[in-house]
């Protein structure tokens, strides 16, 4: 009986923090300060509230723009999977917009809309929901024709055959759609909030950047990672877990 494979996860942020330790002994502490030193600055940033103000616009924008891109996506690449002639339609706007960074169009939306929630939630829109779209697109066109020519033969109508052929063929690409389009549009967030907007995560790495405050820049900047990582761990994962299960039964 060969013994399990040790998992060495669990070493990979203490590692992280030695390297930060190593690294910032080198360094003064205003130009690379030490993780206690970040410490501090978040228990300032908490004694106030500010850190939970800032935190909630960043959540908030990137839900907003982010259900709305899961909702186009899901339309626009099934009908694309679905249909030659949409998919020949829709496809040279997906690879332009896909070419342009999301963020070279965070000045123009800003000069329309104005600073604020509307302008970045529409930044994260287009980052987040031309890549989902075209993942979703690929895992519907890659439906093998004979489940559908079989479901049809036994009597399934378009509604029974999304729900019951397309749907679960195409669940782990619209999981792949999402942990994609949320990092996208993540970044974009986070990169439309150092350009344009008074309050989020983004806000406070560039305002610590410009006050000289590097504590500051990197409490940003794990605040950042820190909830990559829960929606990886405690949503996408459980998504996955629960398409699994589906499956099995």
């Amino acid at each position: 009986m060969s013994l399990p494979k040790p998992n060495w996860g669990w070493a990979s942020l203490p590692f992280l923090l030695l390297i930060w330790m190593a690294l910032a002994s080198r360094f003064p502490t205003y130009i690379l300060p030490q993780p206690w030193d970040v410490a501090r600055e978040a228990v300032r940033w908490l004694s106030d509230s500010s850190l939970w103000q800032h935190l909630r616009a960043s959540v908030l924008e990137e839900v907003g723009g982010f259900c709305a891109a899961v909702v186009v996506a899901i339309v626009l690449g099934t009908a694309g999977g679905l249909s030659s002639r949409f998919r020949d339609f829709i496809s040279p706007l997906n690879s332009l917009f896909m070419a342009i960074p999301p963020i070279a169009w965070a000045p123009l939306i800003m000069i329309i809309f104005g600073l604020g929630y509307v302008s970045i939630v529409l930044v994260i829109f287009i980052a987040a929901m031309f890549p989902m779209a075209v993942t979703i697109q690929e895992g519907v066109q890659g439906i093998r024709g004979g489940e559908v020519r079989a479901a049809r033969t036994l009597g399934a109508n378009p509604w029974q055959l999304l729900a019951h052929v397309y749907l679960p063929a195409s669940l782990p690409f619209v999981t792949a759609a999402l942990r994609i389009g949320f990092s996208q549009g993540w970044r974009a967030l986070v990169a439309a909030e150092m350009i344009g907007a008074s309050q989020g995560i983004g806000w406070m790495v560039s305002t610590g950047g410009q006050i000289g405050n590097s504590s500051q820049v990197l409490l940003g900047i794990v605040l950042i990672g820190l909830i990559a990582w829960l929606m990886e761990s405690f949503v996408f994962r459980r998504i996955e877990r629960h398409y699994q299960k589906w499956r099995v039964q």
